[in-house]
């Protein structure tokens, strides 16, 4: 239990970092995700071969509503064409409600909305905070074309389980809280699937201060996405749906999802 609550500390940090403020919740609205060209011609075809193989871009923009678990210790559902999400805790009896595009929502703790228009903002912040992190752990492949984001092709290299892949590094530049953070990501030279991700605390590391692997594909309606992996860390329990109530994104009752 004190790893996982070391790793979730470590996870808002550097997630957040990694992500634009300009394009982490608007380049999901309805558009596609090329709002630029990665230049490392090695990189871009590597990248294209991954969507391809976790169901193309078509599947991904066709996506309107997603759930799913993180680090079995709070509970997502995010309405990806009008960019809403719901976020419960149950650790902390925390029920967000953000629209994350415009920066609003509600927000209950213990079965009581908190109305104060200073702390509700606080919360809200939090919740988009919580989503960013959460979302980048499933659905990282799919913003390696966010401005800001700077994807290189490095060496030829194997992961920790032995897995022959190409290795490539992300950067970031002017984007969010810690910019000076640093992914490498393995894709697997035989399937072209992500199988493990490193993470740099400090861009000019010579090792990564983490290690997780992004294993255990299957198909979601198209779309084959890591869940469940091998080291019970990340995502898991994830659902897709055509159709959801709007009251999911609105009100505080009880819904199932997992």
């Amino acid at each position: 239990m004190k790893l996982k609550i070391f790793v979730l500390v470590i996870l808002i940090a550097f997630a957040i970092g990694c992500q634009s403020k300009s394009t982490s919740t608007n380049s999901n609205k309805n558009t596609s995700i090329y709002t630029k060209e990665i230049e490392d011609k090695k990189a871009a075809d590597l990248v294209l071969k991954m969507m391809d193989r976790m169901g193309g871009i078509k599947k991904w923009e066709e996506l309107k509503y997603v759930s799913w678990t993180f680090f079995d210790s709070r509970h997502l559902v995010w309405d990806k064409k009008n960019n809403r999400v719901r976020i419960e805790s149950p650790r902390d009896s925390s029920i967000y409600l953000v629209n994350l595009d415009e920066s609003t929502g509600r927000y209950a703790y213990n079965g009581k909305e908190v109305l104060d228009k200073e702390e509700l903002s606080k919360k809200i912040k939090r919740g988009k905070s919580i989503w960013i992190n959460d979302m980048y752990w499933l659905f990282m492949p799919f913003k390696l074309y966010d401005q800001g984001v700077f994807v290189k092709y490095m060496r030829k290299d194997t992961t920790l389980k032995g897995i022959s892949s190409d290795v490539l590094e992300l950067s970031f530049k002017n984007v969010g809280d810690t910019p000076e953070n640093k992914y490498e990501i393995y894709i697997d030279q035989e399937d072209h699937l992500i199988k493990q991700w490193d993470f740099f605390k400090e861009a000019n590391q010579d090792k990564p201060s983490k290690t997780w692997p992004w294993d255990n594909y299957s198909d979601y309606n198209g779309l084959f996405l890591s869940s469940d992996r091998s080291d019970n860390s990340g995502p898991s329990n994830i659902r897709v749906y055509d159709y959801l109530d709007d009251k999911v994104f609105t009100s505080f009752e009880n819904f199932t999802f997992y």
